[in-house]
């Protein structure tokens, strides 16, 4: 198992620790009424948590999260170990890339609902708010709240700091795939094997062969210019539809990614250019020229910081 695959567990592992009621619990006599309180120490700081009413069911399940947070923080451990064995070290971030990074998460949201619109998904930016703060709501489909919350799991990835300062790569790419379409394919983050159609036009991308798909990105990779070299990255994954779906969603994350690693902005489609967005990608597809679409993405979707 390589860095990336490592640092990426590590944070699902965070994820759940940090969304797990745990800690030493305490049962306070206010009023004749039995409150629970949480005592636990995080980031070397003491905190108390108010956890709610005294009951018996909501007193046992944290006790049972207590076992499973010890385990939680054993896997975190064991994954710092091996991480140390590969040579993975947490660099300081520079003051540039930490205002990039810091707006990303800012717009996050903003960012997860232009992704959503442009697959077509029905869902507002409230309701996008709503999934990806963990609220409930009743007139979104389960397929398509799994698509915001793997959206999340994607830029949640890639706004990690180690990850953050890790290359922009195949590996990578893949990654981003593995969790934008995680729970709907068995072979996520794989390329397809098989043909696709593209709505909208009768061209049909033909199949990838792994090793020419990373001499490809290798080659626009290598690009001097790090908005050229994420444009190009964005407009090759889309085309060539490396993936079984999710290649749009996948493709824009992952130059997210190239930008954001160099302090050097964002790529966001806004919802009220998506029909001009899509009718630019297929008249790309259809003529393999890209200077219109390009010319678009700088013009409407690129944010320099």
């Amino acid at each position: 198992m390589d860095t990336l695959e490592l640092v990426n567990q590590k944070r699902t592992l965070e994820f759940r620790l940090n969304n797990l009621l745990w800690g030493s619990v305490e049962i306070r006599e206010v009023k004749g009424g039995q409150y629970i309180y949480l005592h636990k120490r995080v980031g070397g700081l003491s905190r108390t948590l108010y956890v709610g009413e005294y009951s018996e069911i909501l007193y046992n399940q944290i006790l049972k999260n207590n076992i499973d947070s010890k385990e939680l923080k054993r896997s975190i451990r064991n994954i710092d170990a091996q991480l140390k064995k590969l040579g993975f070290q947490e660099t300081d971030l520079s003051d540039k890339l930490k205002r990039n990074i810091d707006f990303a998460k800012r717009h996050m949201v903003h960012a997860i609902y232009r992704q959503a619109v442009l697959e077509g998904v029905a869902v507002t930016f409230l309701d996008t708010e709503t999934i990806i703060e963990g609220g409930i709501t009743s007139n979104i489909s389960a397929n398509d709240i799994q698509k915001i919350n793997n959206l999340k799991h994607a830029w949640q990835l890639i706004l990690d700091e180690g990850v953050v300062l890790s290359p922009s790569d195949f590996h990578l790419l893949c990654l981003i795939n593995k969790l934008v379409e995680e729970g709907f394919y068995y072979n996520t983050g794989m390329l397809r094997s098989v043909p696709v159609s593209i709505g909208g036009t009768s061209w049909k991308p033909e199949l990838p062969i792994e090793s020419m798909v990373k001499e490809q990105l290798g080659e626009i990779l290598r690009f001097e210019d790090v908005y050229n070299r994420a444009v190009c990255a964005l407009l090759y994954v889309t085309k060539k539809q490396i993936f079984i779906d999710g290649n749009k969603r996948t493709a824009v994350i992952f130059a997210n990614h190239i930008l954001i690693s160099q302090g050097a902005g964002m790529i966001m489609i806004p919802e009220d250019v998506v029909p001009e967005y899509k009718r630019l990608l297929i008249q790309y597809y259809e003529t393999d020229r890209s200077e219109d679409i390009k010319k678009f993405i700088y013009e409407h979707c690129l944010i320099k910081i």
